[in-house]
């Protein structure tokens, strides 16, 4: 959601995506390990730095490129993933590391049916911060003054806002969401730098799906991919579950270009 709110605001596209999301996923670790703050608890202020990060780097490098080719907007974001998976690299070295909660292997259970904790908690997780998002952009003055910005850029200008500075704000939110999100990984499963192609491309499957620059597309796309990879793996083979996903992809490329919730161009 955060990748998809960043395109249809600001129409950049967020190469550094993944990682910023494993950027949130070691923060949660070291507040884990160093303090023992739960992940669902470091969130919070998790996503506060990352918000800070994401509205000064769009504030005084991305708004310089919002009006350049496309191609040099993709240079300078792919030079800022580099530079996070390196720096994480010296930082953290390649080994994974993990959060260790108390509760990381008791579930619940359904009749025959068990959930692990960690899972449910994630997911209920992100579908609370989905809703906040929503409400955010739907009632909120900013919010509405964000959406207004997306529609039309020009007339938002000569109406009085500030476009560049809401251009930050709305990097700097979607850089809390992928920072929330992090967090809500590293509950369930190991985090490593090189993690962040990885959940970079599967983000842009996602968002492809679902619609570039629609929210509720966002979500749409992962419950998706989610559950499609999950009976993959049960039902064919594990090492093959990502086929189904690419699959879809092509899928709905082919009938419906625009993504399942997204406004044709």
């Amino acid at each position: 959601m955060g990748l998809s709110v960043i395109f249809g605001v600001v129409r950049l596209v967020n190469f550094a995506h993944g990682e910023m999301m494993v950027l949130g996923m070691f923060a949660a670790v070291l507040l884990a390990t160093a303090w023992g703050i739960d992940p669902l608890l470091s969130a919070l202020p998790v996503a506060g730095l990352l918000f800070l990060a994401g509205y000064g780097l769009q504030r005084g490098l991305l708004n310089r490129f919002i009006d350049r080719p496309d191609h040099q907007q993709f240079i300078l974001l792919l030079g800022i993933a580099m530079i996070l998976v390196n720096g994480l690299l010296m930082v953290f070295g390649p080994d994974a590391r993990s959060t260790n909660v108390p509760y990381g292997f008791d579930a619940f259970f359904l009749g025959d049916i068990s959930l692990d904790k960690t899972r449910v908690y994630a997911a209920t997780g992100a579908l609370i911060v989905a809703a906040a998002l929503y409400a955010f952009f739907r009632f909120s003055r900013t919010g509405i003054a964000i959406r207004a910005c997306a529609d039309n850029q020009l007339g938002a200008a000569v109406v009085g806002l500030n476009v560049k500075g809401l251009y930050a704000t709305t990097f700097g939110i979607g850089s809390a969401v992928v920072g929330i999100a992090g967090c809500l990984m590293s509950l369930v499963i190991d985090v490593r730098p090189q993690l962040a192609a990885e959940y970079t491309l599967l983000s842009f499957i996602i968002v492809i799906v679902g619609g570039l620059g629609s929210m509720g597309g966002a979500l749409l796309g992962g419950v998706l991919i989610g559950v499609s990879e999950a009976l993959a793996g049960v039902l064919i083979d594990p090492s093959r579950k990502q086929m189904v996903s690419y699959g879809l992809l092509i899928l709905v490329l082919l009938i419906r270009p625009q993504g399942l919730l997204g406004k044709r161009a």
